[in-house]
């Protein structure tokens, strides 16, 4: 059973750019399913649509175009049957600092029309499942960036959705605390709870999500699990980083690029992505053509295909290299 339906969705904004009006294309027809109780992730960089998704999934931006189910309603028509069904944790979270956790929790169930019993008991359990309890009387200005975010998804599932969507769950996070949330939200998935998250971190994408899409430009370029994604890249990466001589990358691309032991090719700065069968046995190989051509490099790798590799795959760039811009319109 599906919890989210997503067929054809688009959202546009209009820019003013120099006096004129501008349209930017947020979201290009996007379409995708999330099963009940998974976790799926939505990867991309910033500024590739991710955030705008969310807001509309969450009711907090119209939609242009298309249909979208959650839970079984229509977000267009049943747009308050969807708040009642899900939670949703954005970027900057939204506990009120001035007071202590155990007050944020209580305000939020009874905002929910949780009764004063309901309430009280669905807090004790929180606290207790997000290891709260040292600091719920705490304010939450007092809080450390792990512990505040732990408060935070715990105000998402007050009301118990039957969906909750985590927006950049564990930026600016140490790898401890990221660990720490990670617990948690698998803890989620099993008990039911299907868990829409986005983020640009790699690993987080490879570690959690059951499913996922990537994102780019508004459009999803790739959709599967982790593991099926990083098949669609056959054998092993050989990486090389170039000498910083004008035109050598260039150079160093047309020689092995014609090697019959290289699948593909990708150039991306002053990096060669090589996609071969058996990266052990090549790699000798490799060096035997650079040194008959005397083309010098900085360094070599041979790596595992990575999601990384299917963003470049798929645009021509790299995903670790494209979180500069701005996601907050988009």
């Amino acid at each position: 059973m599906n919890t989210i339906e997503i067929v054809n969705l688009k959202k546009s904004f209009q820019q003013s750019e120099k006096g004129k009006r501008k349209t930017i294309e947020a979201v290009r027809g996007i379409t995708l399913s999330v099963k009940r109780g998974e976790i799926f992730g939505f990867l991309g960089p910033n500024g590739a649509g991710k955030t705008t998704t969310l807001r509309i999934l969450t009711t907090l931006l119209p939609v242009d175009e298309g249909e979208v189910f959650i839970a079984g309603y229509n977000l267009k028509k049943q747009p308050h049957e969807v708040r009642r069904s899900i939670g949703y944790v954005s970027q900057l979270g939204g506990a009120d600092l001035a007071a202590t956790g155990r007050e944020n929790l209580i305000l939020a169930g009874r905002l929910y029309g949780m009764s004063k019993l309901e309430t009280e008991e669905r807090a004790y359990e929180l606290i207790d499942i997000f290891d709260l309890k040292d600091l719920i009387n705490r304010k939450v200005k007092t809080y450390s960036g792990g512990q505040r975010r732990r408060l935070e998804v715990a105000l998402g599932i007050m009301h118990q959705p039957q969906v909750l969507f985590l927006d950049e769950p564990t930026t600016g996070l140490d790898p401890q605390n990221r660990a720490n949330l990670w617990d948690q939200i698998y803890k989620l998935r099993d008990s039911g709870t299907t868990v829409f998250l986005t983020t640009h971190y790699l690993e987080e994408a490879d570690e959690l999500a059951d499913r996922l899409c990537i994102l780019d430009h508004g459009q999803i370029v790739a959709e599967g699990t982790p593991h099926e994604l990083k098949q669609q890249i056959a054998g092993d990466v050989i990486v090389i980083n170039s000498k910083p001589v004008a035109g050598q990358i260039e150079k160093i691309r047309d020689t092995l690029g014609n090697q019959p032991f290289v699948h593909e090719v990708h150039v991306e700065e002053e990096k060669l992505h090589l996609y071969v069968e058996d990266g052990t046995r090549v790699m000798p190989r490799v060096f035997d053509v650079l040194e008959a051509n005397a083309l010098a490099i900085d360094s070599i790798s041979l790596l595992q295909p990575s999601l990384d590799d299917v963003f470049l795959k798929q645009t021509g760039r790299s995903l670790r290299d494209t979180g500069s811009g701005k996601e907050g319109q988009q």
